[in-house]
């Protein structure tokens, strides 16, 4: 099944299927909260803003593509809606967390993706993400894409192919300093870098999980 998205119905299908998994007690999700998820100011990259109009016409359309349909236990005069990834697809739960985050925050390292899925599925170590990855990328056709290396770069990142083929600045070597090669300085820098990445993924973490809450009481 070749299914193109358009970035709006990215946004959409990643913020239902990211709901479904941390916060299932809310989950179907109201047109209202799901508008809400999608333009969350955290865990979201970009940020943005849609509509209701935008949201609503986005699960038509992924109606149509069957990712996603009207819960069968709506009731009353408020619809809720759910994705059906799981139903097309067939992930386990390890596949979805990292799709779902490539939805929602675009390409990424295989350490960002193990920091950012936490809530939906806990790798142990990078080293359990690649697997993934491989699978998603030998999918027919194929959902994830290795992209080339940017300038400046240690890591490559993965992209999702669910809104089509994705154009990647090409590969090129990380410049390193004549003469310095992997000093203890560098080495000083790099474990720096990491745990910096790691704070932000926290405090990205604990504003998202602030939200949730404050919302139980809106």
């Amino acid at each position: 099944m070749n299914i193109v998205l358009n970035k709006v119905e990215v946004r959409v299908l990643g913020s239902l299927v990211e709901k479904g998994i941390t916060t299932p007690e809310y989950y179907p999700l109201s047109l209202n909260a799901l508008t809400n998820a999608c333009n969350q100011k955290s865990s979201r990259e970009p940020v943005m803003s849609i509509s209701e109009d935008a949201v609503r016409e986005a699960l038509y359309s992924l109606d149509e593509k069957g990712l996603a349909a009207t819960s069968a236990g709506s009731s009353g005069r408020v619809s809720k809606f759910e994705h059906r990834l799981q139903e097309v697809f067939n992930f386990d739960r390890r596949e979805t967390a990292v799709l779902c985050m490539l939805l929602l925050r675009g390409p990424q390292t295989p350490g960002e993706l193990r920091g950012r899925t936490e809530r939906m599925h806990r790798f142990e170590d990078i080293d359990e993400v690649q697997p993934t990855l491989q699978r998603l990328m030998q999918r027919e056709p194929s959902l994830v894409k290795l992209l080339p290396r940017q300038p400046g770069t240690k890591e490559a990142r993965y992209a999702h192919l669910m809104a089509g083929d994705v154009e990647a600045l090409p590969d090129a070597p990380v410049p390193i300093a004549e003469g310095t090669g992997s000093s203890p300085e560098s080495e000083r820098i790099a474990r720096m870098e990491e745990k910096i990445a790691s704070l932000k993924n926290e405090i990205e973490e604990l504003t998202r999980q602030f939200a949730d809450f404050r919302k139980q009481f809106e």
